[in-house]
């Protein structure tokens, strides 16, 4: 992608990783581990025309929550993949 000037990557995680929940606190470390090095990766390549992006999903993906169904969530990923600017996307679809 580097040697071609162009292309992109989406990294997803958990929404854990952006706005933490204690009761997933182990899984949380990981995420942010993987969405920080997504990030700095972002600030790296974005110079090169390669974008790369984290996307942290706040949802139970498929459980009925009109907005946390697979085709909806599709949508979100698809704009942020042409759109080639924004470094995060916190995708929220959850009633607390």
């Amino acid at each position: 992608m580097v040697a071609a000037g162009t292309g992109t990557i989406l990294v997803t995680t958990g929404g854990g990783s952006i706005s933490p929940m204690p009761f997933l606190g182990n899984l949380n470390i990981a995420a942010a581990g993987l969405r920080n090095w997504v990030l700095n990766l972002h600030n790296a390549l974005e110079s090169k025309g390669v974008h790369v992006a984290h996307v942290g999903i706040t949802a139970l993906i498929g459980a009925g929550h009109p907005e946390a169904e697979p085709d909806v969530i599709a949508k979100a990923y698809t704009a942020l993949y042409d759109q080639r600017q924004d470094a995060e996307l916190h995708y929220v679809a959850y009633d607390a």
